[in-house]
């Protein structure tokens, strides 16, 4: 799903990857071609990737929060990283990716979810501390209730990641052409 989502936001203006963790993500953007920034809640990841990609930019930020100007972005990339924000507190974080996407700019979200059903997010143990997996459904709805619409949507089998043995959904929504 990262390169479809490089395909559609390549050759546009800049694109917050939040969440960005030790910046691999935020690398391979680049070498699609994509003008990618990092931005991480934590500095030692910030610190990392820094160490890891020195011609990259990247930043200690919150998603809720982002220091990005309203419209300035043709995408946001959030691969994984919502899910430890409380379920409550997602459309806060929606509504950042929403205010800082440019018209017709794209916000691909890649999560753990729910098992084969729409619902409540159910909380896990994670590795750090308690992680949240989200239904698919409920995910494009509050993207929709923003004016975000879904482009594209993959799950992915649990047995099919073995890594992480949940379901994996990855969500494209694009803001609107006009306001």
């Amino acid at each position: 799903m990262t390169s479809a989502f490089a395909a559609l936001v390549a050759g546009g203006g800049p694109v917050a990857d939040v969440g960005c963790g030790p910046g691999h993500v935020t690398a391979h953007l680049h070498s699609l071609g994509v003008r990618a920034f990092g931005v991480d809640l934590s500095p030692e990841m910030v610190a990392l990737a820094r160490a890891a990609h020195p011609d990259l930019r990247f930043e200690v930020g919150r998603m809720e929060s982002l220091e990005v100007a309203d419209a300035a972005l043709a995408g946001v990339l959030a691969n994984h990283s919502i899910i430890h924000t409380p379920p409550e507190l997602l459309p806060e974080a929606f509504a950042e990716f929403r205010r800082v996407l440019a018209p017709g700019g794209h916000l691909l979200l890649g999560f753990p979810a729910c098992d084969g059903r729409e619902g409540p997010a159910q909380a896990y143990d994670h590795v750090t501390y308690r992680a949240y997996r989200h239904s698919a459904g409920r995910v494009a709805g509050l993207l929709l209730d923003l004016g975000l619409d879904e482009v594209a949507r993959l799950v992915v089998a649990p047995g099919e990641d073995a890594r992480r043995g949940f379901p994996q959904v990855y969500l494209i929504a694009r803001s609107p052409l006009m306001e």
